[in-house]
């Protein structure tokens, strides 16, 4: 027995010994796992994080009619415009001469993306108007509802910023809801007064300003992005006045959603997009889980490491007695 008890005493540290390798072991594959998963978490976190581009209401995009199409009116032999009908194009009766011009509302979302306010429903914004345009059925106001889309034909009608290779005037996509006036006197003034928001979500659109141009024959401007061009209604004028060779004019009352930072959303992450869209996100829960997910990465490896330290105290356990 004498000779044995040595023998057992350097096995059973033999066995201490393997016991607390193992767990070492085990415990630098759940480190490395750990980092790993921090790693994955990082490269992901900003962009998902970030409140840059997030928006209240993703954008609508609506390509501009084209030649041969039916909402396609006519456009300059120059190149200097592009006309597409438009259902609030109105003409006055008696025409009284060739004065013309144009009241447009645009509005856009926190993004500078045009929108046509699904998220801002039962609210509007009215123009005060004056002069040569109270004869517009629609324009006695000027007030524009929202959703847009809810309440007009052709709730987009102007191409009023941008440019492309591709068309003389605007960037080939529908940004702007627009009145039209035709038949007016060429010395006659047109008016409008300053926006005013209404309705439900009115605090969650800002009035940015007002882009007035009077082109003198040569078209609306398109090269110039709303947000920056809009001024105050001081600084725009708030009239134009027709002169010879300038019968054309108009203006854009440039609006944008401002809504809670905690209600925007990501429109690139489809994740985010389905969610704004009333899906569940139990639905993406289930997915991730099924060995990608959150649930696989949340305690990677630590089953392993349970195993091993129970082996390991069984197996002292039995040879300490």
């Amino acid at each position: 027995m004498a000779g044995l008890r040595p023998l057992l005493a350097g096995k059973r540290q033999a066995l201490l010994a393997l016991g607390l390798g193992l767990v070492v072991i085990a415990s630098l594959v759940v480190a490395g796992a750990s980092a790993g998963a921090t790693a994955n978490a990082s490269a992901v976190d900003p962009d998902v994080s970030s409140s840059d581009g997030n928006v209240s209401e993703a954008a609508y995009v609506e390509a501009a009619p084209e030649p041969g199409d039916p909402y396609f009116e006519a456009a300059a032999d120059d190149g200097s415009w592009i006309s597409y009908d438009n259902p609030r194009d109105e003409y006055r009766s008696p025409y009284l001469g060739d004065g013309s011009g144009k009241i447009c509302v645009t509005l856009v979302n926190e993004n500078g993306e045009p929108v046509v306010g699904e998220s801002v429903p039962d609210t509007s914004v009215t123009i005060p108007t004056g002069g040569a345009t109270t004869w517009h059925p629609d324009a006695d106001p000027i007030t524009v509802q929202f959703p847009m889309t809810e309440h007009y034909d052709r709730p987009l009608d102007g191409d009023q910023f941008g440019t492309s290779e591709d068309i003389s005037q605007g960037d080939g996509y529908m940004d702007s809801h627009c009145y039209e006036f035709h038949g007016n006197p060429e010395d006659a003034t047109l008016e409008y007064g300053e926006a005013q928001i209404n309705g439900e979500h009115a605090d969650r659109i800002d009035v940015v300003g007002y882009i007035q141009q009077e082109p003198e024959g040569d078209g609306w401007d398109t090269d110039i992005d709303p947000i920056d061009a809009a001024e105050s209604y001081e600084e725009a004028g708030g009239s134009w006045t027709y002169e010879p060779g300038s019968t054309h004019g108009q203006v854009d009352v440039i609006l944008q959603l401002d809504a809670p930072a905690d209600e925007r959303f990501d429109p690139d992450d489809p994740r985010e997009t389905s969610d704004s869209n009333g899906t569940e996100s139990g639905e993406d829960s289930d997915e991730t889980s099924d060995g990608t997910g959150s649930d696989g990465d949340e305690m990677p490896g630590f089953g392993a490491l349970a195993a091993v330290v129970a082996l390991s105290v069984a197996v002292l356990a039995r040879y300490r007695g």
